[in-house]
């Protein structure tokens, strides 16, 4: 009955002194114990010794470093063939895209270059009717019809 069985019994002295806290001291750990001191051991194969003279006349010896080498790069995973077809797809579709684009511009032009052409005949032919019509010009033949003596005259049409 002193152990809490909800958050609320801590309230009870009876429960909060059954809970004390316990406290561990660590041990301090026994220094490594060697059976025999550490030699020094040389690498299975010596490698060459390089000496290089300088322009002083000093000589410098050491050992020849290779160069390191890179790790070979890993390999790429193949791209999905899902993935290739989704893009070409796209690819596809943008071209069709500005293909109609280029097609809807063509028409437009195409349409106003008749429209001007259209304008163009219909003002040259209309010039050209209304020189005729007001040109003073001499009698070139055909018939001239004077309105003012038609309507006159209306019943005598003499020639």
């Amino acid at each position: 009955m002193n152990e809490p069985t909800t958050p609320y019994d801590w309230h009870r002295p009876a429960v909060r002194e059954a809970a004390a806290v316990e406290v561990h001291h660590p041990a301090p750990l026994a220094p490594v114990q060697h059976a025999a001191p550490l030699m020094p051991v040389q690498p299975g194969h010596v490698p060459s010794v390089a000496s290089v003279v300088l322009p002083d006349g000093r000589v410098v010896t050491g050992y020849a470093i290779s160069p390191a080498q890179p790790e070979p790069l890993a390999a790429k995973p193949a791209v999905s063939r899902t993935a290739v077809n989704v893009a070409l797809g796209g690819v596809g579709f943008l071209a069709v895209c500005g293909g109609l684009l280029l097609l809807t511009s063509f028409i437009a032009a195409l349409t106003a270059f008749i429209t001007q052409l259209i304008t163009l005949a219909a003002v040259i032919f209309g010039g050209w009717i209304a020189v005729q019509v007001f040109s003073t010009g001499g009698h070139r033949g055909g018939t001239t019809v004077n309105i003012r003596k038609a309507v006159i005259k209306r019943n005598h049409f003499h020639g």
